[in-house]
């Protein structure tokens, strides 16, 4: 049976690859400490209950036909209000869609700005952009950034790649590493595009910009969170953010994501989610908007929420510098955000640990521990690895750090 090409040459998800692995160790009856999911376990990290209350409502009241293509009204009402208030960004609900997730946001804010071929610039570690570019037929061109600069992309490296280029896309706080982007560097990267676009003619494409701010909220308080438009307002005509509740309020599977930028990019998102049936339900939007009518449950919950993920991330932040000045060839990236922390594991050489992959399985083996190394992230050849927190039990820490300990003692 023939298949398009794009289709035959689709990669699979390398972290998916690593989930059956994992299944299949369970299967074996072995304790998997998986600290590989970008998702929570809903019985340690819950929905808002507020919500939840609202999201049964909604279906008890039959709100389960179609919602508006853009997005429920109310909706994009309340998503205008809370950017004001949290974030001070003015935001018509014109200027917003809601889709089922971030997912369909991203890929449609590809379709919408490049035609094939187009250039796209972004960076690795990163997730997904590289399948976004084949889906779209959109030519990559790659950052490979380095630790020191937290594996942000910096606006000499954006500068150095940016002739010709149609769309940047930038993660912030970032997937995989939960580091997210200071004013100052993010202020240069903004400079870089509007300094590029003045100088491209009215028969030119601008340069646009994707910026995928899902993590947001969940940025520790005492590290400031910029965003594009706040920094350099002029950026306002450039910049389609993407945004939602799926992350910052563990509702990954309630499916409620939105993106907001300039009019005529959303009227034309909006075409294509609409097209292909991508929008959250209407029930769960409406139970959205109510809950964000509730203030003041939103910041408890969010407080609570976070207190909970800073724990874990610290714990394990503290017990990997333990084992770094033990002498073990490990290290970590204190955290700014999200539920990831970066940490690095280099124990390339050691014995039959030949290659990054030997390593992961020696790992998941001899610790009974499971991570997403950055080659799943394009990053290829690197001993840094993403640990997610979003399975974790507070009482777990210790033993999977001693697990580990134990497994690093072994190639001694």
């Amino acid at each position: 049976m023939h298949v398009s090409e794009m289709a035959e040459n689709l990669k699979s998800s390398e972290i998916i690859k690593i989930a059956n692995q994992i299944k299949e160790k369970i299967k074996e009856g072995k304790k998997i400490h998986n600290l590989t999911i970008g998702d929570f376990d809903p019985k340690i990290f819950s929905l808002p209950e507020e919500f939840k209350e609202e999201i049964i409502n909604a279906y008890q009241k039959k709100e389960t036909n179609y919602p508006p293509p853009e997005g429920v009204r109310e909706l994009r009402e309340e998503i205008s209000k809370f950017l004001k208030k949290k974030e001070n960004l003015e935001y018509s609900p014109e200027d917003i869609i809601i889709s089922g997730g971030g997912r369909p946001l991203i890929y449609a804010t590809y379709l919408t700005t490049i035609d094939k071929n187009d250039k796209v610039i972004y960076s690795v570690p990163s997730w997904n952009n590289n399948h976004y570019c084949h889906l779209s037929g959109a030519s990559s061109t790659i950052i490979k950034t380095k630790p020191e600069n937290n594996f942000m992309p910096t606006a000499e490296e954006i500068h150095a790649n940016i002739k010709g280029a149609v769309l940047i896309a930038l993660c912030s706080p970032l997937n995989p590493t939960g580091t997210i982007f200071e004013n100052e560097q993010l202020k240069k990267i903004c400079d870089v595009i509007l300094e590029e676009n003045k100088k491209r003619s009215t028969n030119e494409k601008p340069i646009c910009l994707l910026y995928d701010q899902i993590y947001w909220q969940l940025v520790y308080e005492k590290n400031k969170n910029p965003n594009p438009v706040s920094l350099r307002p002029e950026m306002k005509e450039y910049t389609i953010f993407i945004d939602g509740m799926t992350k910052a309020f563990a509702a990954t599977g309630v499916r409620v994501g939105w993106a907001f930028g300039p009019k005529k990019v959303m009227n034309k998102m909006k075409s294509i989610l609409s097209h292909v049936g991508a929008w959250a339900p209407k029930a769960e939007q409406i139970a959205a908007a109510n809950y964000f009518k509730r203030e003041k449950n939103v910041d408890q919950f969010l407080n609570s929420f976070k207190e909970e993920i800073y724990y874990r991330l610290e714990r394990f932040y503290e017990g990997f510098n333990d084992l770094k000045k033990k002498g073990y060839n490990v290290d970590v990236i204190q955290p700014q955000a999200s539920i990831y922390l970066t940490v690095k594991i280099d124990l390339e050489g050691q014995g039959k640990l030949k290659t990054n992959k030997d390593v992961n399985d020696y790992l998941l083996e001899e610790a009974n521990i499971a991570l997403i190394p950055f080659y799943c992230f394009g990053a290829e050849d690197s001993p840094w690895y993403r640990l997610s927190i979003g399975t974790v039990k507070k009482e777990e820490i210790k033993t999977i750090l001693g697990n580990l300990e134990n497994a690093l003692k072994k190639l001694k």
